[in-house]
C-alpha cells in the first residue's frame, strides 16, 4: 500500500487565500494589453524584489517598465562581498527564505540559482547550536539533547496554538487550499484578535501562566530563534507565519540573496509580448534605472515623476514599492494620491527596527573540538546577552568562514546603533567571551567588519513593517489599495506593493505577490484583461478579500 504524499505547504493566504503560484505558471500568462497599448511606459519606483518582480511581469506583458532606485538595485536583498575575499559575502537583510514561498521560488527557479539549508538553530544541517540563558551554557545538536524545561516551552506554545489558534485545522486547510475552511478560521481570529499583542496571547493562555515559560519563549523560541523583541506586535502578524511554515526548513540562496533581483533585471524570458527575443529589463533601462524619485504629482490622467535629476516624465500608470514612509519625508507625493484613509493608513505603519554584524574569518574554526568538553568549539548561538543571535557559514575547511556576530531586533537593535563597526566587535566578543571562554575569536578575524542597522538607512529607516494590535484595519486599506474600480480618478494608477503593503512583512514572498496584484492592477488599468482560465488576483478578489472590520 502506498501513503498518498501530504499536499505542500506554501504561504496560501490566510487572509487573502489566492494562488499566487499557479498565476504566474499559468501557461496562459498573466493576461493581455490592447495593441495600443504595447509599449507604453509604466514607472516603476523602487529595485528591490518587489519592484523587480513587477517590473519583470509588465515587461512580459509588452510594457515599458522604467525602473527608478535610490541605491543599488537588491533593496533589503542586499549580499555585501569582503574586500579581497569575493565569494565571501555578508547577507545585510533577507538571508533565508522557507520553501512555502512558493512564488519567491518560481523565479528563484526560472533563474535557475541554487539554494542550500540555512543554519538556524537546531536545523539538521546546523554542526551544533549553543542556548545561553541566564549564564547557564548548553550545547546541543538536537533538540532532545536540551534540558526538559525547554521541551516543556516548546509544548507550551503547541498547546496554546492548538487551543485558541486551530492551528492543526488551519495547517490542513491551507495544504488542501480549501479557501471557505481558511477563511472561516481567519475571519473569525481577525475579529477576536485583532486587538491582542503576541505576549497578551501568551499570557492568556493556561499553557504560559509562568513568567519563567513566558521568558524562556522569549529569548529561545522557535523556528529560527527568540520572538520577545515581536511581543508588542499584534498575534496576527505571528500566526500568519506559523500557519504557512514561513520559519520553517528555511534555505539561503547560493551566490547571495541579492542575485534574485539582480538575475531578474538582467534574465531574458523566453515568452514576450512585443519586445523581441533577447530583451531584459536591462536593455530596456539602457543598462541602469533612473535616479531617485524626488516628486510625484497629477497630471490630467496621467503621474508624473521627478527625480534626481530635476527632469519630469509622465506616466500612465506607477507602481511604488518602497517603504511608504517615504511618501511622508524624502518623496514629495501629491495628497489626491491616496485617500484620507489610506494616508491615515500610511502615517500608522510601524516598522521593526534590526542590525547585524558581521566578520570573516581565517577558517571555519567553530567546528574545531573543544579537547576539554568534546562539543565543536562553536556554535550557532541564541542568548539573552547583547549579541542575542550568533550565525556560523562555512564553505569548507581550507576557506574564509563568516560569522553574522550579531542579529538583533528593535531595542536590541537600538544599543548598537550608535557605535561604529569597530565598537560593536569589540562589545560583542566581550559578550562571547562569557559564552566561550578561551576561544579567541579574535585571532581569527580577518579584513574589516560589515555591519547594518536598518532603521540608520536613509531609503528604509527600519527592518520591515509589523503590525501593532488594532492595525489589521490599516493594512487592509494599504493591501486592497489595488484595486480601484470605482475610486476617483485622481487615485487611479497609482500601485502601492512591497514589504509595508503585504500580509507577511519580513517575508519575500508577501513582496512577490503584491507585486504581482500590482501588475494586476496596472493591467486593468490600461484597458487589458486576464486569460478566462487563469484569473488574477483582482478577478477574484470579491471572492476571496480579506474580511472587512466594522469601524
Amino acid at each position: 500500500m502506498t501513503l498518498a504524499t501530504p499536499n505542500p505547504m506554501t504561504m496560501f493566504g490566510p487572509d487573502f487565500p489566492f494562488a499566487y503560484d499557479d498565476w504566474v505558471r499559468h501557461p496562459a500568462g498573466l493576461g493581455q494589453l490592447p495593441e495600443h497599448r504595447l509599449g507604453t511606459p509604466v514607472a516603476v519606483v523602487g529595485g528591490g524584489i518587489s519592484g523587480l518582480v513587477a517590473a519583470y511581469e509588465l515587461m512580459k506583458l509588452g510594457l515599458r517598465p522604467v525602473l527608478y532606485e535610490a541605491g543599488e538595485l537588491g533593496g533589503r536583498m542586499r549580499s555585501i562581498a569582503f574586500a579581497d575575499h569575493p565569494d565571501s559575502l555578508a547577507e545585510l537583510g533577507a538571508m533565508r527564505f522557507p520553501p512555502s514561498a512558493s512564488t519567491l521560488f518560481h523565479y528563484i527557479r526560472e533563474l535557475g540559482l541554487r539554494t542550500r539549508p540555512f543554519p538556524n538553530p537546531l536545523a539538521t544541517c546546523t554542526p551544533s547550536t549553543v542556548i545561553d540563558l541566564g549564564g547557564v551554557v548548553h550545547h546541543v545538536r538536537t533538540a532532545e539533547e536540551l534540558p526538559s524545561v525547554y521541551q516543556d516551552v516548546a509544548d507550551a506554545w503547541d498547546k496554546a496554538l492548538q487551543d485558541r489558534a486551530e492551528l492543526s485545522s488551519m495547517e490542513d486547510a491551507i495544504r488542501r487550499r480549501d479557501v471557505r475552511a481558511i477563511k472561516s478560521i481567519w475571519n473569525r481570529l481577525v475579529t477576536e484578535m485583532d486587538d491582542q499583542s503576541f505576549y497578551g496571547f501568551l499570557a492568556a493562555s493556561s499553557a504560559f501562566e509562568s513568567f519563567q515559560t513566558r521568558e524562556i519563549f522569549g529569548q529561545v523560541g522557535f523556528g529560527t530563534g527568540g520572538w520577545d523583541t515581536d511581543f508588542p506586535n499584534s498575534i496576527l502578524e505571528i500566526l500568519r507565519v506559523i500557519y504557512t511554515h514561513a520559519d520553517d526548513d528555511q534555505v539561503s540562496i547560493v551566490g547571495g540573496a541579492q542575485r534574485v533581483p539582480s538575475g531578474l533585471w538582467t534574465h531574458e524570458p523566453e515568452h514576450l509580448v512585443h519586445w523581441p527575443a533577447g530583451t531584459s529589463l536591462a536593455s530596456l533601462n539602457s543598462g541602469a534605472p533612473r535616479p531617485s524619485v524626488r516628486k510625484i504629482t497629477r497630471r490630467g490622467g496621467g503621474i508624473v515623476i521627478e527625480d534626481g535629476t530635476g527632469v519630469p516624465r509622465e506616466f500612465a500608470a506607477t507602481v511604488f514599492t518602497p517603504h511608504v514612509w517615504t511618501l511622508l519625508s524624502q518623496i514629495d507625493c501629491a495628497p489626491e494620491l491616496l485617500s484620507t484613509p489610506q494616508w491615515t493608513a500610511v502615517e500608522r505603519t510601524h516598522y521593526m527596527n534590526s542590525s547585524k554584524v558581521f566578520v570573516l574569518t581565517d577558517r571555519p574554526f567553530w567546528l574545531d573540538t573543544d579537547p576539554r568538553t568534546g562539543h565543536d568549539v562553536m556554535g550557532m548561538t541564541l542568548t539573552d546577552r547583547c549579541p542575542r543571535g550568533v550565525y556560523l557559514f562555512d564553505d569548507g575547511p581550507d576557506r574564509p568562514g563568516v560569522m553574522c556576530l550579531s542579529y538583533t531586533w528593535n531595542d536590541d537593535s537600538s544599543k548598537l546603533s550608535t557605535l561604529d563597526d569597530h565598537q560593536r566587535v569589540s562589545v560583542l566578543l566581550r559578550r562571547l567571551a562569557a559564552i566561550y571562554p578561551g576561544v579567541d575569536i579574535a585571532s581569527h578575524v580577518i579584513g574589516e567588519p560589515i555591519s547594518i542597522t536598518w532603521e540608520r538607512e536613509p531609503n528604509f529607516m527600519g527592518a520591515f513593517r509589523a503590525n501593532l494590535p488594532g492595525h489589521y484595519r490599516y493594512q487592509r486599506r494599504l493591501f486592497t489599495q489595488f484595486m480601484q474600480a470605482g475610486a476617483p480618478e485622481a487615485q487611479q494608477g497609482f500601485f502601492l506593493c512591497g514589504d509595508d503593503i503585504s500580509w507577511t512583512a519580513g517575508f519575500a514572498e508577501g513582496a512577490v505577490t503584491t507585486a504581482l496584484n500590482a501588475v494586476w492592477g496596472v493591467l486593468d488599468h490600461l484597458g487589458g484583461k486576464t486569460h478566462p482560465g487563469n484569473p488574477g488576483p483582482g478577478d477574484r478578489f470579491h471572492d476571496l478579500a480579506p474580511v472587512d472590520l466594522p469601524l
